[in-house]
């Protein structure tokens, strides 16, 4: 066990990481498990990233926690609900729910195809609601429910109708399941990074947009990159699944004064 920086209302928990192979789902699995969690559950979907929820497994065990790597496409309900029971089962129970899961598309709304559409639908809308759902169902009782959004959602902005379109609902999704799973004590939010330094930024960008982006956040001057990095969003996760619970309902944009809403 090394860097242990236990923090009580998370130790002892079972955390499950929808893509958390790598960039912020991976950092988010080793930061709990660092924090004292029990067991972190660490799902990836395709092949492609094995070789990294292995690497993050592995990183999460040095930490001192066991792990477990899955693999799901959760844009099917029956996988994600399937996701859920493998993880109860495994680990006995889960108290933590975390999903980091999405898809850009930067294009106009003009050439967006049906396909495209269906594909960013399926990625951001309709996996993040049986995500919630089958969390809702079967995690314990006073667990935690995060997603990860984006702060596009405070954004007035063109060429992301799909993306931040269809990652909106996921805003109405945690205010109803705050209600409805409020009777079991279980606290539902959602997390809106700015544009973050990974890989899933850059391959949709130009170098002109990505100079533009580097200085709109505020505090752009403070950040190595002038983005939004995973280690100013882990944190915030952080306390949305443990001591922040009562801030349940809400979406929280992180962006380092990119945009408000």
């Amino acid at each position: 066990m090394t860097d242990l920086l236990v923090d009580h209302a998370i130790e002892g928990k079972v955390a499950l990481i929808t893509g958390g192979a790598k960039n912020l789902g991976g950092l988010l699995a080793i930061d709990l498990a660092k924090h004292g969690a029990k067991a972190i559950a660490i799902h990836y979907h395709s092949d492609e990233s094995r070789k990294e929820a292995e690497l993050t497994k592995e990183a999460v065990e040095k930490a001192g926690s066991k792990a477990l790597i899955f693999q799901a496409d959760l844009s099917r309900e029956k996988a994600v609900e399937d996701l859920f029971l493998s993880v109860k089962n495994a680990f006995g129970g889960i108290d933590i729910a975390i999903n980091t899961v999405g898809r850009v598309l930067k294009k106009t709304i003009l050439e967006t195809t049906e396909a495209e559409f269906d594909t960013m639908s399926a990625v951001n809308s309709k996996s993040a609601f049986f995500f919630i759902k089958f969390a809702g169902k079967y995690l314990n009782d006073h667990g935690k429910i995060c997603s990860i959004v984006t702060s596009l959602l405070g954004a007035y902005t063109p060429y992301y109708a799909t993306y931040a379109g269809l990652k909106a609902p996921v805003e109405q999704f945690t205010r109803a399941a705050s209600k409805e799973f409020a009777d079991r004590g279980i606290s539902v939010t959602a997390i809106g990074p700015g544009p973050m330094d990974t890989p899933f930024f850059y391959g949709q960008e130009t170098p002109e947009s990505v100079a533009y982006l580097k200085q709109g956040a505020a505090l752009s001057p403070y950040s190595g990159s002038g983005l939004t990095e995973i280690e100013h969003v882990v944190p915030h996760v952080r306390l949305m699944v443990s001591e922040g619970w009562w801030m349940t309902g809400q979406t929280i944009l992180i962006n380092g004064g990119f945009t408000t809403k």
